[in-house]
Formats: C-alpha cells, sequence, structure tokens
C-alpha cells in the first residue's frame, strides 16, 4: 500500500479514510447503474457515490470481483453498500417496494418527459435514486417508463458524456440541492 509524505503526514490512503469515516456523511440518496461493459466505469461510479456521501450502490447485471473493484475505485468499494439484481424488473420491483424515486439520467429520449438536471425539482421526501445505463444503449426503456428523466445540458460539441462522468455530475447536484433544501 503506498504512503503519502509531506504535508499529510506518513498515512496510507486507507489510514485517511479510517480517519474520514468519522464525520462523514450519508444521504439518502443511491445510485444504479446498468449492465456496464466497462469495469472502470462502475469503479468510477463507486468512488464518487462514497465521495459524494450515497447511501448505496445497486447494480442491474454483473459486476467484477471486489479485488478489481477495489483496486479500480482508489480502495473505496468497502465503504459503500453494492447490492446486485440479475434484470431491470427485479430492480425495479425493488424500488416499488421500498418506495424509491428512480431518476434516470439520459440523452433526452423520444416520447418521454425529461428535464434539464439544471432545473429538475428533485423530491426528496423519499429515498431517491439516480440511473445511469449501458455505456451504448442507456436505460432501459422498462426503468425510463417509472422514472423521472433528466439531462445534462452540454453546450459544446459534444452531446454524450462517459456514464460514469454523467453519474458524477448527477450526484454532485442531487447531494448540493438535498444539503440546500433539506438541511437548509
Amino acid at each position: 500500500m503506498s504512503k503519502i509524505i509531506g504535508e499529510r503526514g506518513d498515512k496510507t490512503r486507507r489510514d485517511r479514510y479510517r480517519e474520514k469515516v468519522a464525520t462523514a456523511k450519508t444521504f439518502p440518496i443511491s445510485i444504479t447503474t446498468v449492465n456496464f461493459r466497462q469495469e472502470v466505469n462502475l469503479a468510477y461510479v463507486v468512488r464518487a457515490a462514497v465521495c459524494f456521501g450515497a447511501e448505496e450502490v445497486c447494480v442491474i447485471g454483473s459486476y467484477p470481483s471486489r479485488k478489481i473493484m477495489n483496486e479500480l475505485s482508489g480502495s473505496l468499494f468497502d465503504y459503500i453498500k453494492v447490492r446486485a439484481w440479475p434484470t431491470p424488473s427485479d430492480y425495479i420491483r425493488y424500488a416499488e417496494r421500498n418506495d424509491i424515486g428512480l431518476v434516470s439520467i439520459e440523452i433526452p429520449p423520444a416520447g418521454f418527459e425529461y428535464h434539464s438536471i439544471l432545473d429538475y425539482k428533485f423530491d426528496f421526501s423519499k429515498r431517491i435514486c439516480l440511473v445511469v445505463g449501458h455505456e451504448t444503449l442507456g436505460v432501459p426503456v422498462e426503468i425510463l417508463a417509472k422514472s423521472d428523466i433528466i439531462f445534462i445540458p452540454m453546450d459544446g460539441a459534444g452531446f454524450c458524456l462517459n456514464t460514469a462522468q454523467a453519474a458524477n455530475i448527477a450526484l454532485y447536484e442531487a447531494t448540493k440541492r438535498y444539503k440546500e433544501e433539506v438541511q437548509g
């Protein structure tokens, strides 16, 4: 394990995490990934979820071993609850049974109502879960049909972020709004 020398003292990354856990906050916000094909994308989502104080990471489909996830997530995999479901239908049943509000981050899909993340009003009267889809296929239609759908406006030449980057932006925005609106 690497050690940090200098301003932070002679502490490992794990030492610093253990210290921060005592003051870390968790919010009633989780994130769900759908059939990611790139292990590193899931690891980046796990890392962001821990950093922003998400409650848990939900995975639809398979996910890599703890060893791989811990390496790719900056050793943060052990600091968050990860749950897995084999199919979108299984996950939807879980969300409905637990009164979880689904908010899918997606390129504005035809035939669905959607909102800019900048204007969207999160409903913090219940737990919310941000859903990000497969790198190519996006969020499955059956989940979109049960979700509020938000998009991240982009003024540059590109129109599509990496799914882990979109998850990071949505996690940041949701936790920021929760602190402003609920915690004051």
